[in-house]
């Protein structure tokens, strides 16, 4: 199978900021699709595309919305409406006509509220230096509360210590059913009064998830299996795979897979190809290990749209890794191809698998196409600067 022409999944390889956004976007350009799949994460992930000079940092949104592609977020998205609305307004102002009318949401999808948000700030404040690099955007909060049906006050569930009488986890298609919403929403604010309260009542977040619920379209059932029996589709993930929940560095982690493995599970065995994208030298943003890390690096490769963040912390950078890019590949079980982004990047180097000292990487291109195929290469984050090469797949054929 071809890379460009059957379904195809995307993600990062690093930590995160690998260019997964343009990747996507280039996707799209290159051949029909017919939607966008968002596979894991929620409002936290920041995929930049620029397209005739148009800027957008996509969000919840999938990043072909650019191309007139449809996004459907999974079961496996967390949805957090306020921003979800804060984003189609902006995509409204770069052009894109009536950005609701593309986006489908699964009703499972897990409800991130304010009293998630705030209760995620206030522990991350809590910790000091020993932030973990949370974006403050209620992630972890969200996942965690849904674990505790059952949990008592004074047990620990994931490491942390269950403050109140838990309720059940509110979805999205509990927008659709205020006396439903409501309930959930009432236990989530007893439950989090003692650590923050947001500034909405309960009252005012019942009626505007309701106005979000007449704004999309929620499915049930499998819609990413009719959606791929129809044709194409761009399975887009969010942050990388060294910050997986089962496979990154805790506590430097995400409460999501950011693996390939929710994708496959909602391909239903589909022929698909895995795309991992990395650039051209290892990037973080926040807190945790980054064993290659290089001032002299971060100096001459400035970003034009990541910066140090309230919660999450600085933007960091360091040396192409060779160990922890055969970890993250081994994380996914095998990837078909590479997605090379940031190769205007010179004066490069890479550390080697046995840890030895960096040594230069003259011809970067080469060096990955030497270890798997190089499906797409770019130079940043505009589409002009990306191109999709023709690529057989080999794993998941």
């Amino acid at each position: 199978m071809n890379l460009p022409d059957g379904h195809v999944v995307v993600v990062g390889l690093g930590f995160g900021d690998e260019g997964k956004g343009a990747v996507v976007d280039a996707l799209c350009a290159a051949r029909p699709t017919t939607a966008v799949v968002r596979f894991n994460g929620g409002a936290q992930a920041a995929h930049n595309v620029v397209v005739d000079g148009r800027h957008h940092t996509f969000s919840q949104f999938g990043a072909g919305t650019f191309a007139g592609v449809p996004t459907h977020l999974s079961r496996f998205v967390l949805v957090e409406p306020f921003a979800l609305a804060a984003e189609a307004r902006r995509l409204e102002a770069a052009g894109v006509r009536n950005p609701l009318s593309l986006l489908s949401v699964d009703g499972r999808a897990l409800l991130t509220t304010p009293f998630h948000i705030h209760a995620n700030r206030a522990r991350e404040e809590a910790r000091g230096v020993n932030r973990h690099g949370s974006c403050g955007k209620g992630i972890g909060e969200t996942v965690w509360y849904s674990l505790l049906p059952g949990a008592v006050p004074g047990d620990v569930v994931e490491n942390q210590e269950v403050i109140g009488a838990p309720g059940e986890a509110p979805t999205v298609a509990d927008c659709t059913r205020p006396s439903v919403l409501r309930r959930k929403l009432d236990a989530l604010a007893r439950f989090y009064a003692p650590l923050a309260t947001p500034p909405h009542s309960v009252d005012e977040l019942v009626a505007l998830y309701r106005d979000f619920a007449g704004a999309v379209r929620i499915t049930d059932g499998d819609e990413t299996g009719r959606l791929a029996d129809s044709g194409r589709l761009v399975f887009e993930g969010a942050q990388g795979v060294l910050l997986d929940q089962h496979h990154g560095f805790h506590p430097h982690t995400t409460w999501s897979t950011t693996t390939p493995h929710n994708a496959r599970t909602l391909l239903g065995g589909r022929p698909h190809t895995v795309v991992g994208v990395t650039r051209t030298y290892l990037t973080r943003h926040g807190a945790g290990p980054l064993p290659t890390e290089s001032a002299a690096v971060l100096a001459r490769f400035p970003e034009t749209h990541n910066e140090t963040g309230e919660f999450q912390g600085a933007w960091r950078a360091g040396h192409l890794d060779a160990a922890l890019l055969d970890y993250a590949i081994a994380a996914c079980d095998g990837v078909d191809a590479f997605a090379v982004t940031h190769l205007d990047a010179t004066g490069l180097k890479v550390v080697p698998r046995d840890g030895s000292p960096a040594v230069d990487l003259p011809d970067p291109l080469a060096w990955f196409g030497a270890r798997l195929p190089v499906a797409v290469t770019g130079y940043g984050p505009d589409r002009a600067g990306y191109r999709v090469a023709e690529a057989r797949s080999t794993i998941n054929a």
